[in-house]
């Protein structure tokens, strides 16, 4: 058996692999019940926000001012900035929205050193020990909190089974065709996050929108174990969380809890923050989930390696270019079923126009930003180098 026919082979697996899989992510959503809220539900929680923050002084102000505007009551409310060496003016425009807001600046707990390098879980762990909050929230400076943010959260404790709760966030306001592109893969990424808790194969979370007990993150020693790792603050602590007490974590589908932030606005900074993303990768202890990883890692790879074949060769590699259209075929109708689905509930379907070219970008993406991951573990963010 010639080689090419073994790649044709591996690479309609692949295909059929992929394809189920996004089936499954696609069934798996839909069967999710959206989490209401009664409403008659009035909040007895205290609730501890933690807003880790450098260089934020364009984009805090309007996350305090969304904060501030929402729902729940204030005295059961206590807001914590976590200042990352910040140079420019985050606290005066913090304070500016909050006279008596709580600052927790890491230049008084760490050494002078740490101003070059990532500190955020170091940040969450000082503000957590500070917190005064039976529920500790974490959302990012550049976000927006909906106005029923908080209410949906708490409602979901109300539950003592429940340890940690993952609410969706969505990008908005693109202004190119890169950051279309990323809102469209984001909301893709936020459908695999909630089928992966239905299904039961994994746990994922963004650390822009996560509720948890204080007791909770305080009995699995927090960051303990990864702290080494400058991304993955959000799904190392929910797979410890979710470890420790099985079923303990839930994703709250519920558009009214979903927070808003802005993709990364041009291709440096996007390259930059997917490959601090991809860096964690090999380290994640859910094996499902690096093997959805993987898996959709090797069929992209295998579109772009089938059509080189073809190109490079048409008389011999012949098979390589029926194969190659065929692995299109597959991946764009299984992921216009998954993300139109996704775009319907986010109430996004205007990014669907956008759905061929960001068919195209994600496909070189997975490829090449995933293969730099394994081999590129340096990076910059937020004007620091990784170590």
């Amino acid at each position: 058996m010639s080689s090419s026919l073994v790649f044709t082979l591996f690479s309609g697996v692949l295909s059929l692999a992929y394809a189920w899989l996004l089936s499954c992510y696609w069934r798996a959503w839909r069967s999710i019940s959206n989490a209401n809220t009664p409403k008659n539900f009035i909040p007895q929680k205290h609730i501890t926000i933690l807003i880790p923050a450098r260089n934020e002084a364009d984009k805090i102000g309007a996350c305090l001012q969304s904060i501030l505007a929402g729902q729940y009551p204030s005295n059961l409310l206590e807001i914590i900035v976590l200042d990352d060496f910040s140079t420019d003016r985050t606290l005066e425009v913090a304070r500016a929205f909050l006279a008596d807001l709580n600052v927790i600046r890491l230049a008084e707990h760490l050494p002078a050193e740490a101003r070059f390098t990532a500190n955020k879980k170091k940040a969450l762990e000082l503000g957590v020990s500070m917190a005064k909050g039976e529920l500790i929230v974490s959302t990012d400076a550049d976000c927006l909190a909906p106005p029923n943010w908080l209410w949906h959260l708490a409602s979901a404790f109300e539950n003592p089974a429940i340890q940690m709760v993952c609410a969706p966030v969505m990008f908005y306001d693109e202004k190119n065709g890169l950051q279309r592109f990323q809102s469209l893969d984001f909301l893709g990424l936020m459908g695999i996050t909630g089928a992966g808790y239905h299904l039961g194969w994994h746990q994922m979370a963004n650390g822009a929108n996560l509720a948890y007990r204080k007791t909770a993150f305080e009995t699995v020693d927090g960051y303990a174990g990864n702290a080494h790792l400058a991304s993955g603050d959000d799904m190392f602590l929910v797979q410890k969380i979710a470890q420790k007490w099985p079923g303990s974590v839930q994703f709250f589908k519920n558009l009214e809890a979903t927070v808003r932030t802005q993709a990364a606005p041009d291709f440096g900074a996007f390259w930059q923050q997917r490959l601090r993303w991809g860096t964690k990768n090999a380290a994640l202890p859910d094996w499902p989930l690096r093997l959805s990883l993987l898996t959709v890692f090797l069929f992209c790879w295998s579109i772009w390696l089938n059509l080189g074949l073809f190109l490079w060769n048409a008389a011999e590699f012949a098979s390589n270019g029926w194969i190659f259209w065929i692995q299109i075929l597959v991946k764009a109708l299984f992921d216009y079923l998954f993300l139109s689905e996704m775009c319907r509930f986010f109430e996004r379907k205007d990014l669907m126009r956008w759905f061929w070219p960001s068919f195209v970008m994600h496909t070189a993406y997975i490829a090449v930003l995933g293969t730099a991951s394994l081999f590129l573990k340096k990076y910059t963010w937020k004007a620091r180098k990784s170590a």
